[in-house]
């Protein structure tokens, strides 16, 4: 079930749909039967304020009444314990489903409300409480819906009873609504549950999300980039072939270095490995400008300042240049690289239609936001487009 399909659920099912499932079958691995021992024994523990009416009946040398008591109280202890194991859900690992309830548990309810009915013959009004556990182990064990009519029923039982046989009256009427009581705080905590569920959920889509993105974004770039200069490149080598056929040489050789460190990267990419710095952009622009017949102002490698964005830098400074080397028609290009940003400056045919919107820009602009910091395109007095990143210093 998708995050969105469960909201849906969420806002718009009936009481089943709106809240999460109470358990499943399959409680028999050993994590389960943990559970189910711990729930059935902290259940049995309630049903402790019954040995002492039964403890009363051994004292009066009733033995019929105390035998069958004992026997009724244990084997209500043993239905309780073995629903919490037969029926208890082995994991959580689908919250968000609801799933139809066990018919096998019905008959486990039945022979709980004999129980009750007999220690209430055998033992008087006192005994009356008991059928509170027929909801309880309903409330635990079976689904929303269902549940909250075994609640009711029980509830309803409870009050009408002793008005019915007053012999049976001296129970508080407040203890029939225990169960409703349970079946709703129960509800509560499994909506809580479910929501929780969601929100895991939702942050592993957006995780993903994430992921797809910063591949489309990596991708992008290195592509974009390579594509460009190995173009600029073959249309070189293409002019100097008949002229110069060493040159030409060396920029088909160029081009086929380029190739293989695109596909490099791309699988680096994938596998969330690509590294890019400030340095080797700064190499490749100034292979790639000169290519393309554009002088380059180009910062001293050595002498950059330490900004801790390096690698954001070499991303803005790639994305730049292939702009300024598609688009531009520019005969210049300045890059300058201070602590809080870099500026790439060229003086081309300035911001053309599709410039500012293009995605590579756009994921640009995603790269710098997540580091704090701001892209900006404009066009200077003298023509051309500024592309510009701000970044707040690293302490």
């Amino acid at each position: 079930m998708g995050v969105r399909s469960a909201f849906d659920s969420l806002r718009g099912g009936g009481a089943s749909q709106l809240l999460d499932r109470v358990v499943q079958d399959g409680g028999f691995s050993v994590q389960g039967k943990r559970r189910g021992w711990f729930g059935g024994l902290m259940s049995v523990a309630w049903l402790s304020y019954m040995i002492g009416p039964v403890i009363q009946a051994w004292v009066r040398a009733d033995q019929p009444t105390a035998s069958l008591a004992t026997a009724a109280v244990l084997a209500y202890a043993a239905l309780i314990v073995g629903s919490f194991i037969v029926f208890r859900r082995a994991d959580r690992s689908e919250p968000l489903i609801e799933h139809p309830a066990d018919l096998r548990l019905w008959p486990v309810l039945a022979a709980m409300a004999t129980c009750t009915a007999a220690l209430i013959a055998l033992l008087g009004p006192i005994a009356l409480p008991t059928l509170i556990y027929v909801g309880v182990t309903a409330v635990f064990h079976m689904p929303t819906r269902e549940s909250g009519y075994v609640a009711f029923a029980v509830m309803l039982a409870m009050l009408l009873v002793p008005v019915a046989l007053p012999s049976l009256s001296g129970v508080p009427f407040y203890v029939s609504f225990v169960p409703v009581v349970v079946w709703a705080a129960r509800q509560l905590g499994l909506r809580g549950e479910r929501l929780a569920e969601l929100a895991r959920r939702q942050r592993a889509e957006l995780a993903i999300v994430e992921e797809r993105n910063r591949v489309a974004r990596d991708v992008h770039d290195i592509l974009g980039h390579s594509l460009t200069v190995i173009t600029v490149k073959t249309e070189l080598a293409q002019r100097l072939i008949d002229v110069d056929l060493a040159r030409a040489k060396a920029e088909m050789a160029d081009v086929e270095r380029l190739a293989r460190e695109a596909l490099t990267g791309v699988r680096d990419t994938v596998g969330g490995l690509r590294e890019v710095s400030l340095r080797g952009e700064l190499a490749n622009a100034r292979t790639a400008l000169a290519a393309a017949d554009i002088e380059a102002t180009l910062p001293d490698t050595v002498r950059l300042p330490d900004s801790g964005h390096s690698e954001l830098f070499g991303w803005v400074l790639r994305e730049a240049v292939t702009n300024v080397i598609r688009h531009s028609a520019a005969r210049h290009c300045t890059v300058t690289v201070t602590e809080a940003g870099i500026e790439v400056l060229d003086d081309g045919r300035g911001l053309g239609t599709g410039l500012n919107s293009g995605s590579g820009l756009s994921g640009l602009r995603e790269r710098v936001r997540a580091a704090g910091g701001i892209l900006t395109l404009s066009s200077p007095e003298g023509g051309g487009v500024r592309v510009r990143a701000t970044v707040p210093a690293v302490e």
